[in-house]
């Protein structure tokens, strides 16, 4: 698949709610050989990064926007349905995420990428508060907790779920990990608000959680910034 070409084609049909021109498209590229995994790593993903980054600089109009999340969203589901899913790890995950549309969408390809790649995952998305997510990982012990958000104004309440769960050990053994806009444009905030690990894409973010299982942030990395009043944009 020559990727520029497809986000070339496919970009155009979004923005404007083409349903039928995109599932066409997307058809074509798939019975050339591409995988749906293959298609959702290297065209969605950069796609829904493209709409989001267009949209946040005002250069999208917000039907232009809705449109593009809606339909790809679809594309996304469609893809899903074809994916081959690896031998089960026997590793838990949960996922949640800011309360954005977009923020909804990249959760839910990662959650999708990730338990094709052998993770049992209970998604739970955006919208729900952070308190409800601390009881339900305190009671169902995942292996790993994974937290997505585009908007700088979730990264407070990030760090304090983040420093409440270390802090009452409910999880001792629990991966944290985080991604997202938001940490993808501030470096090092991840680090800062305590996390073990995160990724900039759902490619690297599969690759760690396979290679770093054991990650964990240190007790110097969780105090860092802690008095500082402001976190990154």
């Amino acid at each position: 698949m020559d990727t520029q070409t497809m986000i070339e084609e496919l970009f155009p049909l979004l923005i404007t709610g083409n349903r039928a021109g995109a599932r066409e498209a997307v058809e074509g590229v798939l019975q050339n050989g591409t995988t749906p995994e293959g298609l959702t790593h290297e065209c969605y993903w950069q796609l829904l990064e493209m709409i989001n980054t267009l949209y946040r600089n005002d250069q999208l109009t917000n039907l232009a926007h809705h449109y593009a999340t809606r339909l790809l969203r679809s594309l996304v589901d469609q893809a899903q349905a074809r994916y081959e899913m690896r031998e089960r790890r026997n590793k838990s995950i949960m996922l949640f995420c800011g309360a954005t549309e977009a923020d909804d969408l990249a959760a839910q390809m990662v959650a999708d990428l990730v338990e094709a790649d052998g993770y049992d995952v209970c998604f739970g998305g955006g919208g729900v508060a952070w308190d409800e997510v601390l009881q339900e990982t305190s009671e169902n012990k995942p292996d790993v907790l994974m937290l997505f958000s585009s908007a700088a104004s979730d990264a407070p309440h990030i760090r304090v779920l983040i420093d409440t769960i270390r802090e009452i050990g409910a999880c001792p053994k629990m991966q944290i990990v985080v991604g997202g806009g938001v940490f993808n444009r501030a470096e090092g905030l991840a680090e800062e608000i305590g996390a073990d690990l995160w990724a900039t894409t759902p490619a690297e973010l599969i690759h760690r959680l396979e290679t770093e299982p054991e990650r964990r942030a240190t007790p110097e990395q969780r105090t860092v910034g802690k008095n500082r009043p402001n976190i990154a944009a």
